[in-house]
């Protein structure tokens, strides 16, 4: 089995609009039967995540808030992976107006606020980072993103990157999708993401996903034999 682990990102990736369609997640369902293990990556909060995803106990590993928080549903454990949220850069921003939504290591906000964002972390001298994802503005400690959150998920369940497929959608996908042994953009990702994935899905979301786990069912996902990952 070349490839061990699929991970993917949730929102227009796995989920359209915030939901799973049932055909997919029993294709999920098939991919863990097979001996592979499936893992979400999202900048969702956790809390949130679970709220509208009942599904999310049946994963393996979870890597939410961008990398910034992993849980593993079997154990319930949840880990913090960075320092927790400037307590005087969500002061700032609440005083200026920007609404914001706080979890356990991510400071969230939308377009266009980012000038303002930007303009607070300077002027608190903070070393901070602004990661965007199709509208939505997230702060995260320097270095932390979906590649490192992932790569501490593997390292649980003792699988490499290098077995892994990763499929994404936006812009906050490049670093978890480089980092993988086959990287995939659906057929609704940015072609930012596009241009820069081994593989580039027929389908859209939720369909994309499930193209790929028939793929990964069939053939061990042969389409990506040229790109040079995975492990015998």
């Amino acid at each position: 089995m070349r490839f061990r682990a699929l991970a993917t990102d949730y929102d227009e990736t796995l989920a359209t609009h915030g939901r799973v369609e049932p055909a997919t997640i029993a294709g999920l369902k098939r991919l863990q039967a097979s001996g592979r293990r499936v893992l979400l990556v999202t900048g969702r909060e956790l809390t949130d995540l679970k709220r509208i995803f009942a599904e999310v106990a049946s994963f393996d590993a979870v890597v939410a808030e961008n990398g910034a928080v992993l849980y593993l549903p079997a154990s319930a454990r949840e880990t913090l992976l960075c320092e927790p949220p400037s307590v005087a850069l969500i002061d700032r921003l609440r005083e200026l107006g920007v609404p914001i939504s706080v979890g356990r290591g991510i400071i969230a906000t939308t377009e266009p606020h980012q000038g303002t964002v930007l303009e607070c972390i300077h002027a608190l001298g903070l070393e901070l980072q602004v990661i965007f994802n199709k509208g939505a503005v997230m702060v995260l400690p320097s270095g932390i993103n979906k590649a490192t959150g992932l790569a501490r998920a593997l390292r649980e369940l003792d699988i490499p990157a290098e077995s892994t497929v990763a499929i994404g959608d936006a812009e906050n996908d490049h670093a978890f999708l480089s980092a993988c042994g086959c990287g995939v953009a659906v057929a609704n990702a940015l072609p930012s993401l596009k241009s820069h994935a081994h593989v580039v899905t027929r389908g859209s979301q939720g369909a994309g996903v499930l193209e790929v786990i028939e793929e990964l069912l069939a053939n061990d996902f042969v389409r990506c034999a040229t790109c040079g990952g995975g492990a015998s």
